[in-house]
């Protein structure tokens, strides 16, 4: 007896039961007998593998199941033998997708919502620490942008407090070199003083 697993669903398994799928579309099969199939692939239920085509797979094969409709239909027209058959298997689509008396009275687990759900809840998990990563990333930045800012206000300040300085400082050197040369005009007339081209004072005799 062949025991149905239970454990989570890998990519070359959603690779199958999608290949399948597409295949009995394009046929003018139904999708519980491509759910039968990979069941038995995969030694899993016939509910477990429509659970995951329409919790899943289906969202990731959209142009896929619209080009396997389109397919089938072309068949239609190029035979229309199979129009008959091929009607009678959609309207079975229908009658057996929506009756339950048609998936051989196979149920999902409970292991294996518990399982969709927990993965489920990883993924928003998952998202909401990235979104609270993002959050903290931009408060940091924003801090960071605050005290930038603070600190080059500082610099600006001490910038302009420098040059007020230096100013003076250039004030305070040309009043002492006037009263300097004042002052040895006064003691000696004929000696006079003048700036050279580096600025420093040189003695001129008149």
């Amino acid at each position: 007896m062949t025991i149905a697993r239970q454990d989570a669903w890998t990519h070359d398994e959603d690779l199958l039961l999608a290949e399948v799928v597409l295949r009995h579309i394009r046929e003018g099969s139904t999708q519980l007998k491509a759910f039968e199939e990979v069941g038995k692939q995969l030694s899993r239920t016939s509910a477990a593998c429509g659970f995951r085509w329409n919790s899943f797979v289906r969202k990731q094969y959209k142009s896929g199941i619209e080009l396997a409709k389109k397919q089938r239909k072309e068949q239609v027209v190029n035979n229309p033998g199979m129009e008959r058959d091929s009607v009678a298997s959609v309207e079975n689509v229908t009658i057996e997708e929506k009756t339950p008396e048609h998936e051989d009275k196979e149920s999902i687990t409970l292991q294996e919502v518990i399982l969709y759900l927990s993965k489920m809840d990883e993924f928003f998990q998952l998202d909401n620490k990235e979104k609270e990563r993002i959050s903290e990333r931009s408060l940091f930045l924003e801090r960071e942008n605050a005290r930038l800012l603070e600190e080059n206000v500082l610099l600006k300040e001490n910038l302009k407090a420098v040059e007020e300085d230096y100013r003076a400082l250039m004030q305070i050197m040309e009043r002492a070199r006037k009263l300097s040369v004042q002052e040895d005009e006064k003691t000696n007339p004929k000696v006079s003083f003048q700036m050279d081209k580096n600025g420093n004072l040189e003695r001129v005799n008149k």
